[in-house]
């Protein structure tokens, strides 16, 4: 298979080490989704009950399908490509077709970073918030957020949750720019312009190297958060609301809820799982937080060295971001939450959101040293985020680099104006977040599902599992299972097919109709659509050039005569 001409496409920058591309993924998976969105869905879905289809998912598609993306990009890496477009085109023996589908899954991480670098905002602004409440003491107290002191010692959850509303701008469109120099657009700003330098500086120098340098502080600041946390035993001494009360509320599949008139309600776990919402939200954020079809790991995998272990580095990687999500980012989160505030309510909990920003606070703010200890958690969110987000950007930039064949100086500039065009729509239509949550319900949740299931059919029956195998053995250390790819073909597609259909069946319906009634859902859409159509414009010129270079190439092999059949 002839190459894409790559002459300013840096195509031979890979890893710097084995270490390096492990910690690279690893970092780019462990972000909110762990530490903020895990315990949210927790909470929404009736905490043990989504934990069923949430460890079943991980067993039958994030270990299989984890691994398949690994060995695809590698695959696309050594024929000179390095985005899922040029990979999905590569790996079909050149088919048009598999080269659009590429090109339309490159939407989902830059839609996904638009409003990522949002949230990653707040963190940073809520860690600067404590900061100034922790350096208060010394006389040098500050505070960013102009309706409250530093600190953000606030008396009750009604006061937390105003504060959230109003920083974030949910009282209304626009509101964050009624303001000479808005904070939260000004941090922004700078997460905005800290992620670009870093993926400007390249592979090795700038997403390898900072990786290795945050993935410590961020299981730094995990394992302090989590030690306060064992050591709180009962902080109010009402019975149920122990620490293994916290803990139970993560396993238990049967939860109690408090009705509309008062009454507790027991929910059986039968109940909970009959709600294709739970199956979806549990695979989804397999998707999200393991960082599988949404691009990002495809694209770093492309990079990885010819030779180079991948079956041992993917297994490695999905095994730590487990880890931090059920152990790190599910103890630090829920079992505080449930301590202070009993486990009815979580029923009050709301969305992911809500329990970072305005339940966590709450809670810091009743705990010894809370300031201390939400500054701690803010800053390991923040960290983790901006791993995240630059993982996030690289397969937009490698798209770029791939289909226009621009150094990556021109490439990153692209991008980030086309990143910042959306970053400031989600940033204006604030009010309750509708354009944020459009944005990410439709490419957090369902879009990854799409593209799992195609790129599970391109692997196990385009690619062919002959061809998935090779390349999982080549340079392995410990050889995957060799049920691995079988498992991939008859167990995890029928599986994806089957949630996503009776989802589509009970739940799409209903979600057409709240865009239909929601007018800056429709505007989110149409926006989207623009980006996707660009996408597509940008795909078939590649696909056109292409075919003139493999066109070009085949006169030359025949001494400069085409020859007709």
């Amino acid at each position: 298979m002839s190459q894409p001409n790559n002459n300013n496409n840096n195509s031979n920058e890979h890893w710097g080490s084995r270490i390096g591309v492990v910690v690279a993924v690893a970092g780019g998976a462990i972000g909110l989704g762990n530490f903020l969105r895990f315990p949210g869905q927790v909470a929404n879905y009736g905490g043990g009950a989504f934990m069923i289809p949430y460890m079943l998912s991980f067993l039958i598609i994030a270990i299989p399908l984890a691994s398949a993306e690994w060995a695809l990009g590698r695959c696309g890496g050594k024929l000179g490509y390095h985005s899922p477009f040029g990979v999905y085109y590569a790996v079909s023996n050149k088919s048009r077709f598999w080269g659009l589908c590429g090109g339309l899954t490159s939407l989902t991480p830059l839609v996904i970073g638009m409003y990522y670098i949002f949230v990653e905002a707040w963190c940073l602004l809520y860690a600067l918030q404590y900061l100034g409440g922790l350096l208060e003491h010394c006389g040098l107290g500050f505070s960013l957020l102009k309706e409250v002191q530093p600190g953000l010692d606030l008396a009750g959850s009604e006061e937390y949750g105003a504060l959230f509303a109003s920083f974030t701008g949910m009282t209304g469109d626009g509101s964050l720019f009624k303001d000479a120099v808005s904070p939260l657009l000004l941090v922004t700003f700078i997460c905005a312009a800290a992620n670009f330098y870093l993926v400007y500086r390249g592979i090795t120098k700038g997403i390898e190297r900072f990786n290795l340098i945050v993935a410590p502080l961020i299981l730094l600041c995990s394992f302090i958060v989590i030690i306060r946390v064992l050591t709180l035993g009962n902080p109010t001494g009402t019975p149920g609301q122990g620490l293994l009360d916290g803990l139970g509320f993560m396993w238990n599949p049967t939860r109690e809820v408090v009705t509309a008139s008062g009454e507790v309600v027991k929910i059986g776990v039968l109940e909970s799982l009959s709600n294709p919402e739970v199956w979806l939200a549990a695979t989804a954020q397999l998707f999200f937080t393991v960082s599988i079809c949404l691009g990002a790991t495809l694209t770093y995998a492309t990079y990885v060295r010819p030779k180079e272990d991948i079956a041992l580095s993917s297994v490695t990687a999905t095994a730590a971001n487990e880890f931090c999500e059920v152990v790190l980012g599910g103890m630090m989160a829920i079992p505080p939450a449930i301590m202070f505030l009993g486990a009815q309510a979580a029923d009050k909990f709301g969305s992911t959101f809500s329990l970072g920003f305005i339940v966590l606070p709450n809670v810091f703010g009743q705990m010894p040293a809370g300031q201390f200890f939400g500054f701690l958690f803010f800053l390991l969110l923040f960290f983790a985020a901006i791993t995240s987000s630059i993982s996030i950007i690289q397969p937009t930039i490698a798209l770029f680099k791939d289909t226009l064949q621009l150094r990556r100086t021109i490439s990153v500039l692209l991008v980030s104006l086309i990143i910042l065009s959306g970053t400031t729509f989600v940033c204006w239509f604030t009010k309750d977040l509708a354009a944020l949550d459009a944005f990410d319900f439709w490419f957090a949740n369902f879009a990854p599902f799409l593209t799992g299931i195609i790129q599970t059919i391109l692997i196990v029956h385009v690619w062919k599992l002959t061809n998935l195998r090779k390349e999982l053995d080549c340079g392995a250390i410990v050889k995957l299972p060799r049920f691995i790819g079988p498992l991939l073909k008859y167990v995890s597609l029928p599986y994806l097919v089957l949630i996503f259909a009776f989802w589509c069946y009970k739940n799409l319906k209903g979600r057409i109709i709240d865009v239909a009634n929601n007018v800056v859902a429709q505007y989110s859409l149409l926006y989207i659509a623009g980006l996707a159509l660009g996408l597509l414009a940008l795909t078939l010129i590649a696909l056109r050039r292409w075919r003139k270079e493999e066109e070009q190439t085949d006169l030359e092999e025949c001494g400069g005569t085409k020859v007709n059949s």
